[in-house]
């Protein structure tokens, strides 16, 4: 999974949407990097006085899916507090979920599944949370997963289940595990 690091906005016209000033575009990327930085407070002022928690860079990737991505809790909580979409996928399909569960962070993980995001959501090619969690060997990800409903039986588009992840990617505390829970 990679999530933008620069977020560089387009400036082409388009027929779709005029070219941005460069004023707008120099607050564009500071709001995107106050979520990649975790600047929770900026993020606040900005949120109080109206934009909009599902602003979304280039990318897709969402103001959530960025601070998710990059471990900061505060502002994740922040943005889901003033009604950010936990569900809202980037341009790849990727979700918040998604991402936290490939970085192995489960206070995130947590926070986003408390907030609605659905345990079972998957990329466009079917790789589900708890796929990714299986093929890093992020067994506390995994346990939460499953916890919270994950079905140990779906299966990506190419086939492959959980454990079949785990399995290839030769990550054998996942795959005990999941071996266990099918028991």
């Amino acid at each position: 999974m990679q999530i933008d690091q620069t977020t560089p906005i387009n400036t082409t016209p388009s027929s779709a949407a005029p070219a941005l000033d460069d004023a707008t575009l120099d607050f564009a990327q500071r709001v995107f990097h106050y979520a990649r930085m975790g600047a929770a407070q900026d993020l606040q002022a900005l949120l109080k006085m109206g934009l909009p928690p599902n602003l979304r860079n280039h990318k897709g990737d969402s103001l959530l899916m960025l601070a998710s991505y990059h471990g900061h809790l505060d502002a994740a909580a922040l943005l889901l507090e003033y009604g950010a979409d936990p569900e809202l996928s980037n341009d790849h399909g990727q979700t918040p979920l998604a991402g936290a569960a490939y970085k192995g962070d489960r206070a995130m993980l947590q926070l986003l599944l408390d907030h609605g995001a659905n345990v079972e959501g998957a990329s466009p090619d079917g790789k589900t949370a708890l796929m990714l969690a299986a093929m890093f060997n992020r067994g506390e990800i995994v346990s939460l997963l499953l916890l919270h409903g994950a079905d140990l039986h779906a299966r990506a588009a190419n086939g492959m289940t959980a454990l079949d992840a785990a399995t290839t990617m030769g990550a054998a505390d996942t795959s005990a595990q999941l071996t266990a829970a099918m028991s």
